[in-house]
């Protein structure tokens, strides 16, 4: 079984990043390992994967020296666990607004005396080839990630609670949902309560994610992280337009030829 090499680094107080991918596009995650992100956030709340492709893309994952981390759907331990017994290494959880939503998300991603997770005999124990069943659960157990999402206004007044939980290693602020659930005020107001969350999470001893929903603005996202943030993620595709975008402005400044 493979340590959580993010996970590590976060707990030596170092900053990781990581690159969003939407589609099952093998070759762009292992791009972004092959560049040095650190993780992946296989998006399965917005993105349209499999199951089976989900467990692809962990294979090309750690080929490459990334952590896989799955975004799930839904709260529901059933989901839970066909994500982490394909072994993915974390789980980032859309819409956790309570201390009770993020403690079930808690136990049901974790083994006993931890967590109520299912056990079964897959990849993520490495078929128990080796391995006893009780020093595979406190493997996963210890090298799991549980990173409830931030994105509502009823989560930042319930932070306290939720970083109470036993059990999280990050907190993710989403600011897009953030804002939506504030009546899309003002950027400074959604920028403010971004972070005051990421202030909680500092005061709590938690790692506090976001998200570079502006590829094209690396000092915002720098700034973010001054500010405290140590876990942050980039869209795959956000890049890929910045790469396209950067190069033809280049290009036709350089040949004075426009193109398109």
């Amino acid at each position: 079984m493979r340590p959580n090499m993010t996970k590590q680094k976060l707990r030596e107080g170092r900053t990781v990043m990581g690159a969003i991918i939407g589609e099952y596009a093998p070759v762009a995650l292992e791009l972004t390992g092959a560049l040095g992100f650190d993780f992946v956030m296989i998006d399965c709340e917005h993105g349209s994967m499999t199951l089976d492709q989900v467990e692809n893309l962990v294979r090309a994952s750690e080929a490459f020296g990334l952590t896989p981390l799955a975004r799930v759907p839904d709260h529901e331990p059933s989901t839970i666990l066909r994500f982490l017994d394909r072994g993915v290494q974390g789980i980032i959880v859309p819409h956790v607004n309570t201390a009770e939503q993020a403690l079930a998300v808690t136990r049901a991603a974790r083994y006993y005396p931890e967590g109520e997770r299912s056990i079964g005999s897959t990849r993520a124990h490495d078929y128990y080839v080796g391995v006893s069943r009780a020093e595979a659960a406190r493997f996963l157990n210890e090298h799991v990630m549980v990173i409830p999402m931030i994105e509502h206004i009823d989560a930042v007044r319930n932070m306290d609670a939720i970083l109470a939980v036993p059990g999280i290693d990050v907190v993710h602020i989403a600011a897009n949902d953030l804002a939506q659930s504030m009546g899309f005020p003002p950027e400074a107001q959604v920028r403010a309560k971004s972070m005051e969350a990421i202030a909680k999470a500092r005061a709590a001893g938690i790692p506090a994610g976001v998200g570079g929903n502006d590829p094209g603005a690396p000092a915002a996202v720098a700034e973010l992280v001054r500010e405290g943030a140590t876990f942050v993620t980039l869209s795959a595709l956000g890049l890929l337009r910045l790469g396209i975008d950067t190069f033809r402005r280049e290009f036709e400044a350089a040949s004075r030829i426009a193109v398109g």
